[in-house]
């Protein structure tokens, strides 16, 4: 477990600039259910999904990772060239290698930027990525770091007939910016998890070296797309979500109650519902996009994020938590004290 961020005696680090995009194609629940055996009252009450985004063939996730950056950098006030690192959070890459955040520094011509992708990607991605370009800034080595979480999972990841995996996920892309502000403003507190004995609960079999995709197992289903025991999803995610969150907020010496807005994996409606139960927290307490966007993976916190921003539901001051899960199995939780645009230096 790691939970300590390395503190500039001068600045914190805050979350300057927020910004989405999804593509334009809606898939429902109907749509779903003439490709599989289920029913949009199925999926909305085991899941919560109504309907989600599907990327167009031309659309690759470098083009969906670019788009969100360019709003996490308007809305922040910057310009591509005051970005010193882009992280980008994915599962399914553009190509093998090279990097795929390398396209997007291309595309958003931000020319002073490094960039990498995490190792770290899809569902649990989001937080871990937040910790990683944190520490950039508090450390001092950047000032501006754009943060992108996203995915085409619809494209390689899913078999689109297997009512277990398919109901679940969208395509898209969210990003924030973190930069430099006053101390003891911003991040308060994270930490990063892992338990690689449940390495199997959620895994994509085939495509590395453990199983390389052949000429014999490339129309094997089993093998190439995403394959989840969604039982023991529910009960890791249902006792880590609450947990990580109530880690953070004991480590600044707060109370779950001082709490104002809780920031989370979109991946079961039903697996927030019960968290926020155990917190001792109302569903007033978050937001959620579930309901139109589906579980995009890496991106649904950024996107769930810009939408409360968008909406006024988060202040300056405000207390807000943040926590992530999914594939490893690993988990995240992180709390930000939300920042006034003065507070950034």
């Amino acid at each position: 477990m790691i939970t300590n961020l390395a503190k500039s005696k001068e600045y914190g680090v805050g979350i300057r600039g927020v910004g989405y995009y999804v593509p334009e194609q809606v898939i429902t629940n109907h749509d779903l259910a003439k490709e599989v055996d289920t029913s949009d009252e199925w999926i909305r009450t085991r899941i919560g999904v109504k309907e989600r985004r599907r990327a167009a063939n031309s659309e690759c996730l470098s083009d969906l990772a670019t788009e969100a950056g360019k709003k996490a950098i308007e809305n922040a006030g910057l310009s591509p060239e005051d970005i010193d690192l882009i992280i980008l959070t994915r599962v399914d890459p553009d190509h093998i290698d090279p990097a795929t955040s390398f396209l997007v520094q291309d595309k958003l011509k931000a020319k002073n930027a490094a960039a990498f992708d995490t190792v770290v990607g899809g569902c649990p991605g989001s937080v871990y990525a937040m910790a990683i370009g944190a520490n950039f800034v508090a450390t001092g080595g950047c000032k501006n770091v754009l943060v992108i979480g996203g995915d085409v999972l619809s494209r390689n990841i899913l078999n689109w007939k297997d009512r277990a995996t398919c109901c679940f996920f969208g395509d898209g892309a969210g990003a924030m910016v973190l930069s430099r502000v006053k101390k003891g403003k911003g991040l308060q507190s994270y930490l990063l998890e892992v338990d690689g004995s449940k390495y199997d609960t959620c895994i994509i079999p085939a495509g590395g070296v453990a199983m390389p995709i052949t000429e014999e197992n490339v129309d094997d289903k089993s093998a190439r797309y995403l394959n989840m025991d969604n039982g023991a999803v529910w009960n890791f995610a249902t006792t880590v979500f609450p947990d990580s969150i109530a880690k953070v907020v004991q480590e600044v010496g707060l109370e779950n109650k001082d709490i104002d807005m809780v920031i989370a994996h979109q991946a079961n409606i039903n697996i927030i519902r019960t968290s926020l139960e155990k917190l001792g927290l109302s569903m007033e307490k978050t937001h959620t996009t579930i309901e139109k966007y589906g579980n995009t993976g890496g991106a649904s916190p950024f996107i769930t994020l810009t939408e409360a921003v968008e909406l006024d539901k988060i202040k300056p001051g405000d207390n807000v938590a943040f926590v992530s899960f999914g594939a490893g199995l690993a988990w995240a939780g992180m709390l930000v004290q939300w920042n006034a645009k003065e507070d950034f230096i």
